[in-house]
């Protein structure tokens, strides 16, 4: 494609395979997804529906299987650094993407470069549904409405822009889907096949094929699908990628691991979670050093392999020292960290942790090492209003026995009841985040930027911590939820109260109560709180670091559309 900087890849002579014409073909079930980018490597991940050999730009492999489904994720090394590639997808020789009469714009790879702009779309907390009536009506309009679905709508405005204004890293932080609170058709699918005399909660997937089934209602959207393809991809779970308040305390462990369903429940879990999502957040040599995927691909069947990984590494909770799914990409001069806040906790009444001490050692020796710009990315918030970090530092006061034994009994109630588990309810952890920022901001060879990326909570803002000197690093907490899954009205007023003054003087006086110290640093909102679905945009441009904040909402003819609703210079120049 001249004149555009878009190479064509060199493709096999393949032809385009008629589904309906080739019923014993291999399919493409799901994906491609665009995983991994660096400088001059990629990862592309699929599904298909029977084993075979999986081609993209003369890289093949062929697929692995777990229980009955096939999977294969594709390694392509030798790009040029800052080059834009379109591929295709090939199934034993048979292309299969792009789609036969596909009207959307071809699937790139676009490689990137030291020095380069980089943009991060990030976002959380994504209820898939529907993109029709009533499902994206307001959940105040109807029942079942889920709004206006925000990642579609960044897809469908990125089919008329050029790739150069495209993102270069989609980082998604935490419940890309709902395990414990299924959609309407996925809970109807799952009664259809347990049947009605089922002892299982019937809002709760039970089984890996059941998580299947929510990654495929999650990708499988046409714009959704496509921007998946063409767009790297970079995710971390939160709490409902497994259930509502997964390792929230020791109590929580304890009470749901006596009920008969949670271990496949929380194994099949873990192995859709590391096929699905992990899988693609490694690189080339990341993957060759772990190993999982080359014993995957030794087995006919790789069912057994990856279950005692998935039951090795649930029984370690709330014990430090499983599995690390905390990583590190970098996309031109950005560093990401991607911290694991879930499984990675340790839980002791006490001496709670929101990352055991070895996976922490090696997030700080991650973050220190890095240049340019920083995003330490968090499923949950680690800078909050005074209000509500005050709160949950009096509550892991009260739960470690503060008030005494019927308080503390009390406070773990409170804790799941109200979700108290950011980091200021960790507040060892919380310590040591603040040490590690300190740590940053006075490098010798300053960081341009440290931005902390959050999801989780409902609602996005942006706030700067207070610098102690005027060239210390700039740091600002991002908070980015949800894509689609907005809190109902009177859900927002209790939100909007913890973020008053009246609501920050309560919580000193909670935490006085408890004789805790004060820790908050006292964070300025600059943007937000905003309630509506929407996602947020990082733009790194040199020295000048730019957030942009977008809601999705309907236009006249119902289709989706963003407006923007916060712009703030993060660095670079005065804030505003």
């Amino acid at each position: 494609m001249q004149g555009t900087g878009i190479q064509q890849g060199e493709q096999p002579d393949v032809e385009f395979v008629d589904r309906a014409d080739e019923a014993h073909a291999p399919r493409l079930l799901l994906g491609p997804l665009l995983r991994y980018v660096d400088d001059t490597s990629a990862t592309v991940w699929v599904e298909t529906s029977q084993p075979c050999r999986v081609e993209i730009l003369g890289s093949a492999t062929t697929t692995f299987q777990v229980r009955s489904r096939h999977y294969a994720l594709v390694v392509i090394e030798g790009l040029e650094p800052g080059s834009a590639t379109e591929y295709v997808v090939t199934l034993d020789d048979a292309r299969v993407w792009p789609e036969f009469d596909s009207s959307f714009p071809p699937s790139l790879i676009r490689t990137s470069a030291p020095g380069s702009d980089v943009s991060v779309l990030f976002g959380s907390c994504r209820a898939a549904a529907p993109h029709e009536p009533p499902y994206t009506l307001e959940l105040t309009l109807d029942d079942e409405g889920r709004g206006v679905d925000s990642l579609w709508a960044h897809a469908m405005r990125m089919t008329s822009e050029p790739p150069e204004r495209w993102p270069h890293l989609l980082l998604l932080v935490g419940d890309q889907i709902y395990a414990d609170d299924s959609s309407p058709r996925a809970k109807d699918r799952i009664e259809s096949i347990r049947g009605a005399d089922s002892d299982l909660p019937s809002e709760i997937v039970a089984s890996f094929e059941e998580y299947c089934w929510l990654y495929h209602e999650a990708w499988s959207a046409p714009h959704e699908r496509w921007l998946l393809s063409t767009v790297p991809s970079a995710m971390i779970f939160d709490d409902h990628d497994m259930i509502d308040d997964w390792n929230i305390s020791e109590a929580w462990v304890t009470d749901i691991r006596s009920q008969p369903w949670w271990q496949r429940h929380a194994i099949d879990g873990l192995m859709s979670y590391w096929i699905y999502q992990h899988l693609g957040n490694l690189s080339p040599a990341e993957i060759r050093k772990e190993g999982l995927l080359e014993q995957l691909l030794a087995e006919q069947d790789g069912t057994a392999v990856l279950e005692k990984w998935a039951g090795t590494s649930e029984e370690f909770t709330p014990i430090p020292g499983g599995y690390r799914f905390s990583y590190t990409r970098r996309v031109g001069d950005v560093t990401v960290v991607v911290i694991d806040c879930r499984n990675a906790r340790v839980l002791n009444a006490g001496a709670r942790q929101m990352v055991g001490d070895e996976e922490w050692n090696w997030i700080r020796s991650e973050a220190l090492a890095a240049d340019g710009d920083l995003i330490l990315a968090t499923s949950v918030p680690v800078f909050i209003a005074d209000g509500l970090h005050d709160l949950q530092l009096w509550n892991e006061r009260v739960c470690d026995g503060a008030w005494g034994r019927t308080a503390a009994r009390w406070g773990e109630k409170l804790r799941r009841a109200l979700d108290l588990e950011d980091w200021s309810a960790f507040s060892d952890s919380y310590q040591k985040f603040v040490a590690l920022v300190d740590d940053l901001r006075s490098k010798d060879d300053p960081l341009r930027s440290i931005v902390v990326a959050s999801g989780d909570i409902h609602f996005s803002y942006a706030a700067q911590l207070p610098r102690q000197d005027r060239n210390d690093s700039r740091v600002w907490q991002v908070v980015s939820s949800p894509i689609r899954n907005a809190l109902i009205p009177p859900e927002r007023g209790v939100m909007r109260s913890t973020l008053t003054p009246l609501g920050a003087r309560i919580g000193d006086l909670l935490r006085r109560s408890v004789r805790a110290r004060r820790t908050r640093p006292g964070i300025d909102m600059t943007a937000g709180p905003f309630f509506a679905n929407n996602m947020c945009e990082l733009h790194f441009r040199g020295n000048e670091v730019e957030l942009v904040i977008e809601q999705a909402a309907p236009n006249d003819n119902d289709e989706p559309e963003l407006h923007q609703v916060a712009n703030v210079l993060l660095s670079g120049g005065t804030t505003s």
